[in-house]
């Protein structure tokens, strides 16, 4: 997309080209993407500074190059920590490392270094939104405590968040409900001054446990702590899990003292409890949803960011300008985001890695014993390979998987 766009004559009354509510991730990267394109953007939500959320915190290296074609890698590289080897171990053994760039970030600070991004074009208004108008040529945005605010589009991304969506007739489909769980704490070494590795990924050791893998990683100054569990939010082992994580943890996994170092967790435990939904009766007339309004994604598969981005690129890059350029902002022109391949492909990527990541933690038929020998123990025949001739290695890794068989 070029610097510039030919800016057609607004609608009478019309404040803004493209109003976007919820500036999360996606709706901040939306309106740093459009206002340097040079949309006029005005951009909505209720915390003019984000609070702390337990939401992404890890950043890989494929998130990364996308954030780098939408102009924004500086800004990670600068707010978050960098790390470029994870060790990937299971059953106290070693299964083999992964080599690329990844970053480690808290949410809050991950969404206010992109919101430090935003360009001058684009105004920010702090308030709650409490109603949407739709049109074929103009949207209007109602908020408490302001004017209200009209635009030729109106970007949603507003999350998980029902009662908007529901404003305008568009409602969410639930493919699994209560998909996994995910903690996250903070953890510091006892009796050393350092862990083994500075990144870790610890996959669950026994299938009747639940767990899909924990991983270690530097964010901000602390040992962040992520753990993908597979279990009924009810289960006694989850209240075990918020009361006493060390010792729970230890009980689980445990060879994770002898290959990652003995811990303490400190602060609390947060937890998100993940529905996989995907919006229905969303192509109307002058809106549009990203990211997780749309789609949502198991933290587990890794594929949220990787999603919410996709969005972004292909509606801010390629369908926003062909919208814009004619009158009017009709349903036919919304349809063509929503039925774009490449939204398509990642949006289906998602669901199967939903699916995949669970099936291959928890389920006990004899196809999925058989895959998840297979799954590991062809990652430890790559390590030995690797150990005596990495050329041969590479060459292996250079032929295309499966995508099932992707992993985190």
């Amino acid at each position: 997309m070029t610097a510039e766009h030919r800016h057609n004559p607004l609608p009478e009354g019309t404040d803004a080209e493209i109003a976007i509510v919820g500036a999360g991730l996606s709706g901040t990267i939306a309106a740093n993407v459009l206002a340097r394109a040079g949309y006029n953007v005005i951009l909505i939500d209720r915390h003019s500074v984000f609070p702390r959320e337990f939401r992404v915190e890890k950043v890989s290296s494929d998130q990364a190059e996308k954030l780098r074609r939408l102009g924004l890698l500086d800004r990670l590289s600068t707010a978050a920590v960098a790390f470029d080897d994870i060790v990937n171990i299971r059953r106290g053994r070693i299964l083999d490392r992964t080599h690329a760039r990844h970053y480690g970030i808290f949410y809050d600070d991950l969404v206010a270094a992109m919101r430090a991004e935003l360009p001058e074009n684009v105004r920010f208004i702090s308030g709650r939104v409490n109603g949407l108008e739709t049109g074929a040529d103009r949207q209007r945005v109602s908020i408490l405590d302001h004017h209200d605010v009209t635009a030729r589009l109106l970007v949603l991304a507003t999350g998980m968040g029902d009662i908007l969506k529901r404003d305008v007739g568009i409602e969410r489909h639930f493919v699994h409900q209560k998909q996994s769980l995910t903690f996250g704490f903070n953890l510091r070494p006892v009796g050393a001054s350092a862990f083994k590795h500075p990144a870790v990924t610890y996959y669950g050791e026994r299938v009747s446990d639940g767990i899909d893998y924990l991983t270690l990683f530097p964010a901000a100054d602390v040992t962040r702590a992520n753990l993908f569990v597979f279990r009924d939010h009810r289960d006694p082992w989850v209240k075990a899990l918020r009361e006493r994580p060390r010792e729970t943890l230890i009980e689980t996994l445990p060879g994770l003292v002898k290959t990652f170092g003995d811990f303490e967790v400190i602060n609390r435990v947060d937890s998100w409890l993940t529905d996989i939904t995907v919006a229905q009766n969303c192509v109307r007339n002058g809106i549009v949803l990203i990211g997780d309004a749309y789609q949502t994604s198991c933290p587990a598969a890794g594929t949220g960011v990787s999603r919410l981005l996709t969005d972004v690129e292909r509606l801010c890059t390629v369908h926003v300008p062909d919208w814009m350029a004619s009158p009017g902002m009709t349903a036919a022109k919304i349809a063509t985001f929503y039925d774009d391949p490449v939204k398509l492909a990642m949006d289906e990527h998602g669901l199967h890695m939903a699916d995949f990541r669970r099936s291959l933690t928890i389920d006990t038929d004899l196809r999925w014993r058989a895959r998840r020998q297979l799954h590991f123990s062809r990652r430890r025949v790559m390590q030995r390979i690797d150990a005596l001739s990495p050329a041969f290695a590479a060459r292996l890794r250079s032929f295309k998987k499966p995508r099932i068989e992707a992993t985190t």
